[in-house]
């Protein structure tokens, strides 16, 4: 990967033949924006112009034919990066990453609104035989109101994903910038990276009763817990890092967000909330994760 970094950072025509082909290959998106999303970071927003054209123009035909998803995960990146460059602070990436899953959201909703009433059709037909005794017991308003929640809930989901690949393309970008300019910046940025309080709140408060304010709020129930995920990863990042218990913990903690996604998910999201009352890190005592250097020292 420090390669190909090397090779986007090479010039700008290198840089827009990585944006460009990534953008064009399908499912590859996450990869394009983390290369402008490089760019960007390491020349700012206006510099980057010239790079980011060539990776919106793939995206752009993908939307043209019904994908907008390439397109609002560069942009999303996008944003993030340009967020980071000013403020230097992840806590606010990840705010960023709320309100742009909203619209992505909002923007699935509408592209693949046929297909996900299909899939709803289709979950309301295998339901009783999922909830078995408990379906029975629900009355008809309940089930009503079940049935009701499937199709926003679907397209959270939908839109978490890409809620999930664009910060992971700034995540990579960041990377990159710390390996070519700035070793070990990444690490130390990513390890102190924790939600206050006055954040995590409202983001449980949204993942778990956003469905009582109306039926497409329950949207907001995975878009809110993706900052908490990110920031509990930190979390376990900050920890192995601070009593050096190798790198161990973190491969399984890798494997299991694959392999055991429903248990080791819900973890993160708690831990993250747990932290934001109890730093663990002592984080506290040092300075704020916006005093950090703009990947560079």
């Amino acid at each position: 990967m420090r390669r190909l970094a090397e090779f986007i950072m090479r010039g700008r025509m290198q840089a827009i033949v990585v944006v460009a082909l990534a953008s064009a290959v399908p499912m590859m998106f996450w990869l394009g924006a983390a290369a402008a999303s490089l760019v960007l970071l390491r020349r700012g927003l206006n510099n980057a112009l010239s790079v980011i054209v060539w990776a919106v123009l793939p995206a752009v035909v993908w939307a043209f034919y019904d994908d907008p998803r390439p397109l609002l995960g560069l942009l999303g990146a996008l944003a993030m990066a340009h967020i980071l460059r000013v403020s230097a602070s992840w806590a606010k990436v990840l705010l960023a990453s709320l309100l742009l899953g909203v619209v992505f959201a909002w923007v699935l909703g509408i592209a693949f609104a046929q297909p996900l009433a299909d899939l709803a059709a289709e979950l309301n037909t295998i339901m009783p035989k999922l909830l078995s005794e408990l379906y029975e017991q629900l009355t008809a308003e309940q089930l009503l109101q079940l049935q009701s929640l499937i199709v926003p809930v679907l397209t959270g989901l939908m839109a978490a994903v890409l809620q999930i690949l664009s910060v992971l393309s700034v995540l990579l970008a960041r990377y990159w910038q710390a390996v070519l300019y700035n070793p070990g910046g990444f690490a130390q940025e990513f390890q102190t990276l924790r939600l206050p309080a006055v954040i995590v709140f409202p983001l449980v408060f949204g993942m778990l009763f956003a469905p009582s304010l109306g039926i497409q709020a329950a949207v907001l129930t995975p878009l809110c817990s993706v900052p908490l995920m990110f920031a509990g990863l930190a979390v376990v990042h900050g920890l192995v890092a601070k009593y050096r218990s190798g790198n161990f913990w973190l491969i399984g903690v890798y494997i299991g967000i694959v392999l055991f996604t429903q248990l080791v998910y819900p973890f993160l999201v708690v831990l993250a909330i747990v932290d934001s009352v109890f730093d663990f890190r002592g984080l506290k005592s040092q300075k704020d994760d916006s005093d950090a250097a703009n990947g560079e020292r």
